[in-house]
């Protein structure tokens, strides 16, 4: 299965080559406005996939949960969906942190306690998890190589639940892709930041595929 993976659009709408399945990992828009999320939606409607997913991040105050549109399209909180075998399940949370600017508090928590309650909604069995946040340590590192990701959901993930794919962005700065933690399938759990912006929201970043 071919999966195109991309996060922190901010905006910024790639070419995508098409696939089978495209997914977005949060923070839509430049502005968050009503408006440019319709835009997304239509930019959406129009990639060659024949399964299109999103999630919203820390910078989508007003996604629509409610939205109508193409069936191709499923927009996740909390929340899964299968397609062609695969269980997928999306969760928007972050954790807040000093200074954060409180226009950018979509979907945030404030301890690692609350985050951790979120993510222990994950299923069993969930194949392609998708987050907004990275977790601790798995391309996580912001300004002078600090992670910044959530410690509960790196222990979730190395103690509970391994999907074969984790898809997150937020921390522009730690695009790429890697592998870590046999799961039970002894293959290891591709991680993907897929921020689309570098940390000076600049839409440098590719895509990145992945072959299921």
């Amino acid at each position: 299965m071919i999966i195109d993976c991309v996060a922190d659009l901010h905006g910024h709408y790639p070419q995508l080559e098409g696939g089978d399945l495209l997914i977005i990992a949060g923070d839509l828009t430049a502005r968050d406005t009503i408006y440019e999320h319709a835009d997304f939606l239509g930019w959406m409607n129009t990639q060659p996939y024949k399964k299109k997913i999103f999630i919203a991040g820390n910078h989508d105050n007003n996604v629509d949960k409610d939205f109508h549109w193409d069936e191709s399209i499923s927009y996740l909180c909390d929340s899964g969906i299968e397609f062609e075998g695969l269980k997928i399940w999306g969760s928007p949370w972050t954790k807040t942190f000093p200074g954060m600017n409180p226009d950018c508090k979509a979907f945030t928590c404030e301890t690692e306690d609350e985050l951790l309650d979120k993510f222990e909604n994950i299923p069993k069995g969930t194949d392609i998890l998708i987050t907004h946040s990275p977790p601790y340590g798995i391309l996580d590192k912001a300004d002078h190589y600090i992670s910044v990701g959530s410690q509960g959901l790196f222990n979730f993930l190395k103690y509970v639940e391994r999907p074969r794919l984790h898809i997150f962005g937020h921390v522009h700065e730690s695009y790429g892709r890697e592998e870590y933690f046999p799961t039970y399938e002894n293959k290891m759990m591709i991680s993907v930041n897929a921020s689309h912006v570098n940390e000076r929201y600049q839409p440098v970043n590719k895509p990145i595929r992945v072959i299921l």
